[in-house]
């Protein structure tokens, strides 16, 4: 029977296998500690934010071209024939509310 082992070698393969047991419980105990989880948490939410900022910052930036590209010709002059209907569009509505607040005030 080749499987026999000496007494020092079972202690040898106990001691070893305790001490890889008190590393894996180790490691149970920190990953389980509130703060580690709430670390984990808060490095989660800080991923998705930072996620969607970048993605917001991402179209805000599209739309302002686009805008400005609908304003302005290829060489950067503004296009006064798109730029005087929306600023007189905007002076239009800021009238209207500025009318609306008037009359709900009194």
């Amino acid at each position: 029977m080749s499987d026999a082992r000496t007494p020092a070698q079972i202690e040898a393969d106990i001691a070893r296998r305790r001490s890889e047991l008190a590393v894996t419980l180790d490691e149970i105990g920190v990953r389980m500690h509130p703060a580690t989880i709430m670390g984990d948490a808060k490095a989660k939410v800080a991923a998705k934010v930072d996620h969607t900022a970048g993605r917001a910052c991402a179209t805000a930036h599209r739309l302002v071209s686009d805008v400005k590209a609908r304003l302005t010709t290829e060489d950067g002059a503004p296009r006064l024939e798109r730029i005087v209907p929306v600023a007189m569009v905007a002076v239009g509505v800021i009238g209207l509310i500025a009318v609306s607040s008037r009359k709900h005030g009194k």
